[in-house]
């Protein structure tokens, strides 16, 4: 189905304003919010916010809530999509060049408060999980959604104290754990040590760019991390380019929930994922979703879903 010529010029309206093909271009980088696009493009907020809802009544960027605060996209219609492809594509190399030299910048200093955090609470990370679910729910929840193995290999991207790797690896002929902070990695590998485990490789690794190869892995695991990230569609998408046919990516992260404290004080960027919203990823990156796991919480707290998506065996890719 195509877009009609009156749906196509209220599209190419919306678009046609140098502060809009602006921020197109940042919310082709990651989702933004108000308050960043306003950073960035040194602009009031109120004025941002008038351009962004222009953009979304056409149909050319999402907005979503997510508790206090508002973020935005670029719209997931692939005919939408396709328009403003073209359009950026269009622009010459150095429009928005500083624009994207201070999301850098945003993106630099979100990434230093990150690293300091994880290193200062690295040896209490589990301890401090458990203050908001159960983890040995979670866990016998894990094991019902993908099975105890065998697993050729298992891939766990932001391992952290590396708990899903000695509560799965045990069944791996090979595991590998990913993650950005050494001092997450020195203690995973001080726990896989004690739970005795052979064939594990920790290495300090980017979830957007794993450098793991294209279909190589059984299992790929995305315990707790995607509420810390500024483009979680992207590392969904490249940790599903990492499952084989047959395989399965598991994804456990909280449901959506307006504890807002947990930005500043733990440096969560999101609150919560909706499955309608993980399941559309899953689809995008080639896998089949299945009905979520949902483990609400014993009192008043965050309820924690496991998502699942297997990428079916006939994709294999046929030989040349």
């Amino acid at each position: 189905m195509n877009l009609t010529a009156d749906q196509t010029v209220e599209i190419l309206r919306a678009a046609g304003e140098p502060t809009r093909l602006r921020i197109l271009s940042l919310l082709a980088a990651e989702e933004l919010s108000v308050m960043e696009l306003s950073r960035v493009l040194d602009q009031s907020q109120p004025r941002v916010s008038r351009h962004l809802k222009l953009m979304a009544d056409a149909g050319l960027i999402e907005r979503f809530p997510d508790g206090a605060r508002v973020f935005y996209r670029l719209s997931h219609d692939a005919l939408a999509r396709r328009l403003t492809d073209t359009v950026l594509d269009l622009l010459s190399d150095d429009e928005g060049e500083a624009d994207h030299r201070r999301l850098e910048e945003v993106r630099r200093e979100r990434a230093e408060e990150a690293a300091r955090y994880f290193e200062q609470v690295a040896p209490q990370w589990d301890k401090m999980r458990s203050l908001y679910v159960c983890e040995s729910d979670v866990e016998a929840a894990v094991i019902r959604a993908v099975g105890t193995g065998p697993f050729e290999r298992v891939v766990d991207l932001g391992t952290g104290s590396g708990r899903m790797l000695t509560l799965l690896g045990k069944n791996a002929r090979m595991s590998v754990g990913l993650d950005l902070s050494q001092n997450m990695l020195n203690i995973a590998r001080a726990n896989v040590t004690k739970a005795g485990l052979e064939g594990v490789e920790l290495r300090h690794g980017d979830i957007f760019s794993t450098r793991l190869p294209e279909r190589s892995a059984d299992l790929v695991i995305v315990h707790q991390v995607l509420h810390y990230l500024n483009d979680p569609a992207a590392a969904i998408a490249e940790a599903a380019r990492v499952v084989c046919p047959g395989g399965k990516l598991l994804i456990v992260d909280f449901a959506p929930h307006n504890f807002e404290h947990l930005r500043e004080a733990h440096q969560h960027r999101r609150l919560g994922f909706a499955d309608e919203e993980i399941a559309q990823w899953l689809e995008t990156s080639g896998l089949e979703a299945s009905a979520p796991i949902i483990l609400p919480p014993d009192r008043e707290g965050l309820t924690v879903h496991i998502w699942t998506g297997t990428r079916p065996v006939d994709s294999a890719r046929k030989s040349a």
